[in-house]
């Protein structure tokens, strides 16, 4: 597939050369700094070196003190308290530690997931049927709710309290539950808008144990389960993210409770984890156990205190997840099969696909896949509670949820946000829909926008890179959304020696300037480009920089994303 290179502006030249002074770096990395909205001595500081101390008062959140005030009540007078969250990595996470403190200081407290394919997201009917017919009074609701308008209704005629702990955006309306936290709201003062769920669980416990006379390392033990919320819900790793981030890495990777330490051991990985590690290794296998099965045998896991129970949840959980990985491909080249035996499906700007037999626990990451591949809007459908049920992904810059906006009397509902979203639909209504859906993303997307892009921070001559420049720019980590890895450009570069192929499809090179040493490079998927660079011509190339450990030796290594002649 072809991409466009995007390099950014370049920051004021003085602003840049001030600033590398201070720091005493190299301009390039001072101007990553400025690109990241970092232009004092400060400021780099407060970036560099993050401290918990960083970590912003949690009663700045609108309803903290009803929040932390209706808990103590609840605990004072015995009431039992149901833990209730999402079936998704950021909800199992968020669950597994406000039960796991509370747990500490009251016994009287369970949990609930509510079934994927019975119940759906966010707070159900049967939920706060099961709270009131079992004596719960006290509802913490974690990574939903904030649009829960008629379900609280509901909960309230049933004398069932509810805690809102949510970061999606609010609707029109609050719903009428005790206390409702959640940064985004309107009316929500938090310095930090970004949180993920289990983030807003976290500043909850904070709070408590704040007012509590609870030592603060009860709360930051959790972190590990912080950090895999964060990586997996693939929210800024900016301002407090970045600190509750960096420390839940270092636990993670010195101390990680038992659950996430019998995960770590089925995922395989034996050097430390960075965000990239918990994206692709830890997050799927917590997700698979909601896709395949129930999401309570994550929650499970991710609470347990016995090493040999945690053993046998990785082990299942790791079973979920290489059944969710046969669904996955299966499915994926089934579609893949659709739409390149169909000329008009090539031909269009959007992907609608249909398979009733489809397994509905896998086709978002199918149509993550789709979109990777064809690069466009793209929907995939399947049966599910005798209706359709879609998952819906995006491209940079396109809006998805206006775009479905756009087809709403064709459905029977849909959420969901810019890049991706979910909808339901009757079957006779496919045809139409896929048609609707074609005419307004033709309409409203641009020809750039139908280019995979890579985003190029500036130019860097391969001479620069040296051990101090490696080190500096490994302190820019954890690497995420709003921080991401920076992508260099060098230019004229040659092969030194010969380039080949690793697998089928993968080149291995080492890539020189003049006047600079050789560079080990790894080009995944772009084996067609062997030939060329063996032709000894000079060529361009965009990448990342990362170490590659070998046989316990390090060395410097560039990923690189693009190769243009």
């Amino acid at each position: 597939m072809n991409k466009r290179w995007a390099v950014r502006d370049k920051p004021g030249n003085e602003d840049v050369i001030k600033l590398a002074g201070e720091l005493n770096i190299d301009p390039v990395l001072s101007a990553l700094l400025i690109n990241r909205g970092i232009s004092t001595f400060d400021d780099a500081k407060y970036f560099f070196r993050p401290d918990l101390r960083h970590l912003h008062d949690p009663f700045l959140m609108e309803d903290m003190e009803k929040a932390v005030e209706r808990i103590e009540k609840a605990i004072a007078n015995n009431e039992k308290i149901l833990i209730y969250g999402d079936y998704d990595v950021d909800g199992t996470t968020a669950v597994a530690l406000v039960y796991s403190f509370f747990k500490k200081h009251h016994d009287q407290i369970a949990y609930y997931i509510p079934d994927r394919y019975r119940e759906g997201y966010g707070i159900s009917t049967d939920g706060i049927d099961y709270a009131g017919e079992n004596g719960f009074s006290l509802v913490i609701a974690l990574d939903c709710g904030i649009k829960s308008v008629e379900k609280i209704a509901y909960a309230n005629a049933k004398n069932v309290d509810f805690i809102i702990c949510d970061h999606h955006l609010a609707g029109n309306e609050l719903p009428e539950a005790v206390a409702v936290l959640d940064p985004k709201r309107s009316d929500c003062h938090y310095p930090y808008k970004e949180l993920s769920g289990c983030g807003i669980g976290f500043k909850l416990v904070q709070a408590y144990a704040e007012k509590n006379d609870i030592p603060f390392d009860e709360v930051v033990c959790y972190l590990d389960l912080v950090v895999i919320s964060i990586a997996s819900d693939i929210v800024h790793i900016t301002g407090e993210n970045r600190v509750l981030a960096y420390f839940g890495l270092q636990k993670m990777n010195s101390d990680p409770c038992i659950g996430i330490k019998a995960l770590m051991g089925v995922a395989g990985r034996t050097g430390e984890y960075t965000i990239a590690n918990v994206v692709f290794l830890l997050g799927p296998r917590i997700n698979a156990a909601g896709r395949i099965d129930d999401a309570k045998h994550a929650v499970e896991l991710l609470i347990s205190c016995n090493e040999t129970e945690a053993s046998e949840k990785s082990a299942l959980i790791n079973m979920h997840n290489t059944e969710r990985k046969g669904h996955d491909m299966t499915i994926t080249d089934e579609a893949l099969g659709m739409i390149d035996g169909d000329e008009l499906m090539i031909r269009r700007k959007s992907t609608v696909v249909f398979n009733e037999n489809w397994h509905k626990g896998v086709i978002g990451i199918v149509a993550s896949r789709l979109t990777e591949k064809y690069y466009r809007p793209t929907i995939v459908l399947t049966r599910s509670n005798g209706h359709i049920a879609g998952s819906a992904r995006s491209v940079h810059g396109f809006d998805l949820y206006e775009a479905l906006y756009e087809c709403r009397d064709l459905l029977i509902q849909f959420g969901g946000h810019k890049y991706a979203a979910g909808l339901t639909l009757l079957q006779e209504n496919i045809g139409a829909f896929s048609d609707r859906f074609e005419e307004v993303v033709s309409a409203t997307i641009t020809d750039e926008q139908l280019v995979q892009e890579i985003r190029i921070e500036g130019d860097l001559e391969l001479k620069q890179i040296d051990a101090r420049f490696f080190r500096v720019l490994n302190q820019f980590a954890p690497f995420g959304p709003g921080n991401m890895a920076p992508t260099f450009l060098s230019r004229n570069v040659k092969v030194a020696g010969y380039a080949g192929l690793a697998g089928e499809q993968h080149l291995k090179m080492a890539v020189m300037q003049e006047g600079s040493p050789l560079f080990d490079c790894i080009a995944f998927g772009q084996g067609e480009f062997l030939y060329e660079v063996n032709a000894g011509k000079p060529f361009d190339i965009c990448y990342t920089i990362e170490e590659n450990v070998w046989r316990d030796k390090r060395s410097i290594q560039l990923n690189v994303k693009g190769i243009r002649f």
